[in-house]
């Protein structure tokens, strides 16, 4: 696999830039991290779950007509067919197991689209531990369906009402509550992005898509790597778990897609890799869209979860490296 290194870094981007006060919480949960996740106990309970909760594997599509219009075989990873309709799920399980190892009592997270935040609760319910999502109060107002969601599941959804009232601004808001409440509570991040060990924790739950991908492809082709894996990033959590398996196969080509917005060069946009320059955000060394004096720029997107002002440092780094391309998409 593409190394990350002790100090949570691939290549230039990562890291953790972190409050002395949450020091020892991510030191705790990455020195948890680190050996559960070779142990065969945590292992079995994590793909119990993922099998006869969450309903994985989840199938791979062939979509015929678009197939044929482009000429081209195009396969849909239905990550949309888990319990909860996202592929989000997937990383909550993996972190609410973390979080009862480490004998936390209260879950908080971020969520943009509401999916994550939706995922959380429903760990949480499961779990019977205490959840708080925050969530940019625009966002409430586009994704009310999951904020509905959330509330039936028992979270308590709070609003982020500062900056542009979006993802960044619910990540903000969820960090400022882990720094008041560092002892009991521990946040559930939904992507690839934060400090270390999120990026790569992530990363390694959503590694499951990838992981699927290869015997499912080989069941409906004969063959394990496709010629492309196209995903959306905006942290880009889905992605690095289509591309995890794939990332030392140099013959499949990573396609990573961002939201343009009202295009890139308009002021409003959310096209990281291309406006974004080295930064800091949320704890990680990436790319982030950025003024001279490193004030963030509000990102836009019609998409709720892909108006996020960075990009996680996995894909800052694929991206740079050259073994990703990212193209663009306007609203």
């Amino acid at each position: 696999m593409i190394a990350i290194d002790e100090r949570g870094y691939y290549g230039e981007f990562g890291g953790a830039f972190i409050p002395e006060m949450l020091y020892a919480n991510i030191e705790e949960l990455r020195r948890l991290y680190v050996k559960v996740m070779e142990e065969p106990a945590f292992q079995s309970e994590f793909r119990q779950l993922l099998r006869d909760y969450v309903g994985r594997p989840s199938p791979l599509y062939l979509a015929e007509r678009l197939s044929e219009h482009y000429n081209a075989a195009i396969y849909l990873k239905r990550e949309d067919l888990n319990h909860t309709g996202a592929h989000k799920i997937n990383n909550t399980v993996g972190q609410i197991l973390l979080a009862k190892r480490l004998g936390k009592t209260r879950i908080i997270a971020e969520t943009g689209a509401g999916q994550h935040g939706v995922a959380t609760a429903t760990v949480c319910a499961l779990m019977g531990i205490e959840c708080i999502v925050y969530m940019g109060a625009v966002d409430i107002k586009r994704q009310a369906p999951n904020v509905s969601r959330m509330r039936m599941l028992g979270a308590e959804v709070r609003p982020a009402t500062s900056g542009s009232q979006t993802l960044k601004d619910a990540t903000n808001e969820a960090i400022r509550d882990w720094i008041n409440n560092p002892e009991d509570t521990h946040y559930i991040i939904g992507s690839v992005v934060g400090p270390h060990p999120y990026p790569d924790m992530v990363a390694r739950f959503q590694s499951v898509i990838s992981e699927e991908m290869r015997w499912q492809l080989k069941e409906h082709t004969g063959r394990e790597n496709p010629d492309a894996i196209i995903a959306c990033v905006g942290g880009g959590s889905n992605a690095a778990g289509a591309y995890y398996h794939y990332l030392n196969e140099e013959d499949v080509r990573l396609i990573a897609v961002e939201a343009a917005g009202h295009g890139i060069h308009s002021g409003e946009s959310a096209a990281t890799s291309v406006l974004g320059t080295k930064g800091i955000i949320h704890g990680s060394r990436t790319l982030l869209m950025q003024t001279e004096d490193g004030q963030i720029i509000e990102p836009y997107s019609l998409s709720a979860g892909l108006d996020y002002p960075g990009i996680g440092p996995l894909h800052a780094h694929l991206i740079a490296s050259g073994r990703a391309e990212a193209v663009s998409i306007t609203d």
